[in-house]
């Protein structure tokens, strides 16, 4: 090191990196000054708003003598100030997204004219005149910047922009805010003046055939020095980051085909050159990389546009535009082919390829024309608007006012048309429940909507309708329909537009009882009731939404509430909170639920302390749900809270039961057992049967990897369940008969979106232990642990085992939902199914089994997977499916080879399997001279030859080394289960 550079060094490292009572702004201009800034690591604020604040000091004006406001001076502070704002750019590598996002425009307008002065471009000359190839490459690389810039500005400026919502008024930032705005405005004219010349300079550049170079902060620092020291460094082609042809010619050609986009709104010929520069980006991105570091595009947006392109730019002799139903539905457009556009709705409502925004915005283009005059679309209206209210009903959307509107006087037409939408919407053999449901659900609502009996029976006798109700539902709805009081049928009187109803006071009350049903913004909700309450006082309007369920151990609490406002305010919040938390929208939830709490905070500890209880369950589903999938330990706070909950005293507090589960399930999942085991309180123990039962699983996992003679918590385990699983005169039978132990949600028992392995390996292990206890038992189910659950049940009779035998169903699916590659969980699930005579399903799950822990069979599978009991199983399942050949190979599979059923099977004519072709993954020479006699037998003389050539080969003499003979009969075995897996797989 030089003594010049140490003393610097050294100057600079005696002083603090951030001094106190300095602003990082100055501290850093000090640094400049001393020619070491941007050497050191950066606090905030971060590099791009540094851009600004330097060009904000540079350009402030000053004042002289007189108190006259000058322009800001030439000196050789300001200078710094501007070099030091392209510095942060070019640390920055002039990245445009990430000046763009963090710049205004008159910020980052003034930085690219900084670059063009210190790029010696001359003021006042048009870029457009200049020959780009007769630059030195920096300084073409900052008008192409320049340029670039120019046109994504005026792109981006022709895009709809959202109002920020204004804070409280304040003279000097509206001000502020007035004069950027003139300016922004200002600048924009200029640019759309010269877009013209932007568009022809980056055309030019895309004719240079040679790499640009653009400044880094070292060739700023030599164009800073003085003339005479400079040396004609910085006009050396190799000064500055390089950036190959390829790079700039992709970020150009993207640039100007967005312009050209652009411009194709007013002149539809322009598409054609958009399409061009964006399908020459692409075949730039394919051959320089998408991990390109100077060269960034958005490629899903490029997609978009090469597609838009492609509907746009149509020609009489391609076909590949109608190969998407975008293009498909352009076309429909513009020619007028209407009814082919409610075919293409009609069957994308089974394919669901179209967004929901794009279909709606074909319908609002439908119904601008109506409104133009086009009288004969009306028709077509409705038939788009069915199609897309099906599509919404069937996503679990809410129904537009459009569809309302033009459904507002039904006919026998219309309705037949929905049901023919309604019946092609859904396929019945392959429709999951929920998709039934909901389709079941809407068309029981268009039933209880209509006034004219003849269209309601027209709905409830189509075969859609039958299929999807259930008598019991059918029967209720007829009962629903004559209970319901006489209506004013506004079919009688013709409306011309739903907006010409008179505004009547009911009218007004039912908008805003609409407006209350939709509104998830607590305040919004409160200002809606003070409405409603205003209007009425004889409505409770916490019973206007069927949906809006509070669990009736809070129900009573409510309304006993005396103020009707308050009452109504209260219900529907929580009501509301608990459906948004249902559906995972934990954003909102916890917004009702803050209101809710601060509101009964007021009057109520009770109901305070309710709140407290869903906020504590609110928070741990969004833990569970967010942080925890990754495996997050949660805060400590939780933790607390949590464990203030199970031991809260309080009396008289409405406590939901979920509330306890769950935060038992969340001590357990987080491995919590030392509080469980050690810390909670004795008396919490004998009063919450959920804190027993979770102290006893979390001793039971902590016990596991111990000792076998220590199994006392086990034993304690096991008697609980056992008694959970007891008939008693208490427990509510499911419509079938049967006892349920596990409830149909996801937090099932207890385990909820993350799972602690263990705990769920235990209970499942638990399980399968009282199922195989039971006496009439034939097949038992193997499982991991087994071993550490008592063998008999004193009294056995007692046991519900069909509900443990529906338990162990659901609880194996559950595990395998969460991790399918567990070896021990598969081969369970190939037991049942083995007991259940599902033979197919139980060989499809004990090659899985397999396969996950070998590599798929790559590797040999461990001993204690594939046992002699689950190779045994597997060779009945084959014999059961008539696979002879098949079971005679898994016969060498066992310890000792059972040649008895082996030979059996093999004397079976009637084999289903590939019989002959299986004989080279047999090794064993025994089991192939049988053959070979076999088919001599038979005269089978092709077979015959195909199992003396199995028997020929080399590696299987009985003369090899036991090493040969072990490797020939692995490498069968892997062969032969690979085979077996792509047939059951």
């Amino acid at each position: 090191m030089s003594a010049e550079a140490a003393d610097r060094e050294a100057a600079t490292s005696s002083r603090p990196c951030t001094p106190p009572q300095t602003s990082w702004f100055e501290f850093l201009l000090e640094e400049a000054l001393l020619e070491t800034h941007l050497k050191k690591p950066c606090p905030d604020p971060p590099p791009v708003q540094l851009i600004v604040q330097f060009l904000e000091q540079a350009s402030k004006p000053s004042v002289n003598e007189q108190n006259q406001v000058q322009p800001p001076p030439d000196n050789k502070r300001n200078r710094i100030l501007k070099l030091l704002a392209l510095k942060v750019a070019a640390h920055l590598k002039w990245d445009l997204d990430v000046l763009e996002k963090s710049l205004s425009v008159p910020v980052l307008n003034m930085l690219l004219n900084e670059l063009l002065c210190i790029s010696k471009v001359p003021p006042g000359t048009k870029h457009v005149d200049v020959d780009l190839s007769s630059l030195p490459p920096t300084t073409a690389m900052a008008i192409l910047l320049y340029n670039r810039w120019a046109i994504r500005t005026i792109v981006q400026s022709s895009f709809p922009v959202k109002q920020v919502k204004p804070g409280p008024p304040q003279l000097s930032v509206m001000n502020q805010i007035q004069q950027e705005k003139e300016l922004t405005e200002n600048i924009l004219k200029v640019l759309k003046e010269q877009a013209a010349d932007s568009i022809l300079v980056l055309e030019a550049a895309l004719k240079l055939n040679k790499d640009l170079y653009v400044h880094t902060i070292r060739t700023l620092d030599l164009l800073a020095m003085e003339p005479g020291m400079v040396n004609g460094e910085t006009e050396s082609s190799t000064a500055g980051l390089k950036i190959s042809t390829e790079e700039m010619q992709c970020q150009v050609c993207y640039d100007l085909g967005a312009v050209y986009f652009q411009q194709g709104s007013t002149n539809a010929s322009v598409y054609e050159n958009a399409k061009e520069k964006f399908f020459r980006t692409k075949e730039l991105i394919s051959k320089i990389g998408s991990s390109s570091l100077h060269c960034t595009i958005d490629e899903k947006r490029l997609a978009g546009y090469c597609q838009a392109c492609g509907v746009l730019t149509s020609s009489s002799n391609s076909t590949s535009q109608q190969s998407t139903p975008y293009s498909q539905i352009h076309c429909c457009m513009r020619c007028g082919n209407y009814q082919e556009l409610v075919k293409i709705f009609l069957e994308d409502n089974l394919t669901l390829s179209l967004p929901v925004q794009f279909r709606q915005s074909v319908l609002r283009e439908l119904l601008q024309k109506t409104q133009q005059g086009n009288d004969a679309l009306d028709e077509i209206c409705f038939r788009i608007c069915t199609c897309n209210t099906v599509c919404d009903v069937m996503q679990g959307r809410a129904i537009g006012i459009q569809f309302n509107q033009l459904f507002l006087k039904p006919n026998k037409e219309k309705i037949d048309f929905l049901l023919e939408v309604c019946t092609r919407s859904i396929n019945l053999e392959h429709a999951s429940e929920s998709l039934k449901r909901k389709m079941a659900a809407f068309l029981k609502n268009m039933c209880l909507s209509l006034e004219d009996l003849q269209l309601v029976f027209m709905i409830s006798s189509h075969e859609l309708f039958i299929t999807l109700l259930k008598d019991d539902e059918r029967k209720l709805l007829i009962d629903q329909m004559r209970k319901r009081s006489p209506r004013i049928n506004l079919c009688t009187k013709p409306v011309t537009s739903f907006y010409d109803i008179p505004a009547s006071a009911s009218v007004n009350i039912g908008q805003l009882e609409h407006q209350l049903i939709l509104s998830v913004d607590p305040w919004r909700i409160r200002q809606i009731l003070i409405e409603l309450h205003g209007m009425t006082s004889e409505r409770q309007f916490w019973t206007i939404s069927s949906k809006w369920e509070v669990p009736n151990v809070y129900g009573g609490v409510i309304l006993g509430i005396k103020d009707n406002l308050t009452r109504d305010l209260v219900y529907i919040l929580m009501a509301k909170g608990l459906h948004c938390s249902a559906i995972k929208d934990f954003v909102h939830a916890k917004q009702l639920f803050a209101a809710c709490l601060e509101l009964v905070t007021e009057f109520s500890p009770k109901l305070r302390q309710v709140m407290l209880n869903e906020m504590l369950l609110l928070d741990i589903y969004t833990h569970e749900a967010g942080a925890g999938v990754s495996g997050e330990r949660p805060p400590s706070d939780l933790i607390s809270r949590v464990r203030g909950y199970l031991e809260m005293r309080v009396p008289d507090i409405p406590l939901r039961q979920v509330v306890a589960e769950e935060c038992v399930a969340f001590m357990l999942n987080w491995r919590e057992n030392e509080y469980l085991t050690m810390q909670v309180p004795l008396l919490l123990v004998q009063t919450n049967p959920y804190v027993k039962l979770g102290q006893l699983l979390a001793a039971t996992c902590k016990e596991l990897p111990g000792p076998k003679e220590s199994r006392r918590t086990a034993k304690d385990l096991w008697e609980v369940v056992v008694q959970i699983c007891s008939v008693s005169n208490q427990h509510k039978r499911g419509n079938d008969g049967r006892v349920s132990l596990i409830k149909h949600r996801e937090s099932t028992l207890g385990i909820m979106y993350r799972y602690e392995p263990l705990v769920l390996t235990t209970i499942l292990s638990l399980f399968v232990k009282l199922h195989n206890v039971r006496e009439d038992i034939v097949n038992d189910i193997a499982a991991e642990h087994i071993s550490i659950w008592p063998s008999t049940i004193p009294n056995l009779q007692s046991v519900d085992f069909e509900a443990v035998a529906v338990t162990v169903k659901e609880l194996v699916s559950y595990a395998l939902t969460i991790n399918s590659n567990n070896h021990f969980w598969l081969i369970i699930q190939a037991d049942i199914y083995f007991a259940t005579n599902q033979y197919s399903a139980a060989l499809h799950y004990y090659l899985q089994a397999g396969a996950v822990c070998s590599d798929f069979f790559n590797k040999m599978v461990p001993p204690d997977v594939y046992t002699d009991q689950v190779i045994k199983r597997m060779i009945k399942c084959c014999s059961l499916l008539n696979c002879h050949t098949q079971v005679a190979i898994l016969c060498q599979f066992l310890r000792e080879i059972d040649y008895k059923t082996a030979f059996k099977a093999l004397q079976e004519q009637n084999s289903h399997d590939a019989m002959d072709s299986y004989y080279d993954y047999i090794w064993d020479v025994t089991i192939l001279e049988y053959l070979t006699y076999l088919h001599h037998k038979r005269g089978e003389t092709d077979k015959r030859q195909i199992a003396i050539k199995a028997i020929g080969q080399t590696e299987l003499n009985a003369s090899n080394p036991e090493e040969v003979l072990q490797l020939a009969a692995q490498r069968r075995k892997k062969k032969f289960l690979q085979a077996m897996a792509k047939l059951y797989f």
